[in-house]
């Protein structure tokens, strides 16, 4: 049997506490590890990115469609105190030219002469404007006639070729020109019926007429001064001095 020798027993018992501690050094959890997740043995998930919002289309607009043609309408007159009845409400003839009558009655209206024109054989009142002279209607009072309503042929100035029938707005003042002067309030009914009719169907001076200047005949009387109506209506309807034309170029530059 082998000796032990005693003075190696503390080498002995160091060694064997080692061995211990390394041995519970082994079992004992790190705090570090103790504090992982679980593990996991799902896939990992991918988050996919959000669709983009819709963009709003506009609607395709419907196809045009042309509009169906309308029957003349009148336009409104925005010149203060043009009466509504001057303004036909069909579409208007081409106007070129004014032709100024007399009577030769001392009494009568639209509805007088309309009866006498009847007599005669027309179809109805010849003018297109009556103005009367206070008999049977106010005096200056304006009277439009049916055929300016319809836009018809007038039935007051024959010539051969019928030229201021089929272009000329016919307009007739109450009084007998040859014995009477017109009174001031005819007059001015007759300026302003006349400078609108130029304004508004561009109607030249020179194309405002006394009935005697498209054929032989007295009317519209001596005392009815046609080219002072002439001058102030040019000038209301913005004419100037044009309106100063001779009468004797008025035959030759009228009709042209």
């Amino acid at each position: 049997m082998a000796q032990f020798h005693t003075d190696k027993l503390p080498l002995f018992l160091a060694g064997v506490l080692s061995g211990l501690l390394a041995i519970a050094g082994c079992e004992t959890s790190s705090p570090a590890v103790d504090a992982l997740p679980p593990p996991s043995f799902d896939p990992p998930r991918v988050m996919a990115a959000p669709l983009p919002a819709p963009v709003a289309v506009a609607p395709r607009p419907a196809p045009a469609v042309a509009a169906a043609p309308q029957p003349y309408a009148p336009r409104a007159v925005a010149t203060a105190g043009i009466p509504m009845g001057w303004i036909p409400p069909v579409a208007p003839r081409p106007w070129k030219a004014i032709v100024i009558h007399h009577s030769a009655t001392t009494t009568g209206g639209a509805a007088a002469f309309d009866k006498d024109h009847r007599a005669k054989g027309w179809d109805e009142l010849g003018y297109d404007f009556v103005i009367g002279n206070g008999t049977d209607t106010a005096d200056g009072l304006i009277e439009v006639g049916p055929r300016w309503t319809k836009q018809k042929i007038g039935a007051h100035a024959k010539t051969p070729d019928n030229y201021y029938n089929e272009y000329g707005v016919g307009i007739c003042l109450v009084g007998n020109f040859m014995e009477e002067r017109p009174t001031p309030r005819q007059i001015q009914s007759l300026i302003r019926l006349t400078s609108y009719l130029m304004k508004t169907y561009h109607i030249p001076p020179q194309a405002v007429l006394g009935h005697g200047d498209t054929k032989a005949t007295e009317c519209p009387g001596k005392y009815l001064d046609v080219a002072m109506v002439r001058r102030q209506a040019a000038q209301l309807a913005g004419y100037g001095a044009t309106a100063m034309t001779p009468r004797s170029e008025l035959l030759t530059s009228v009709g042209q």
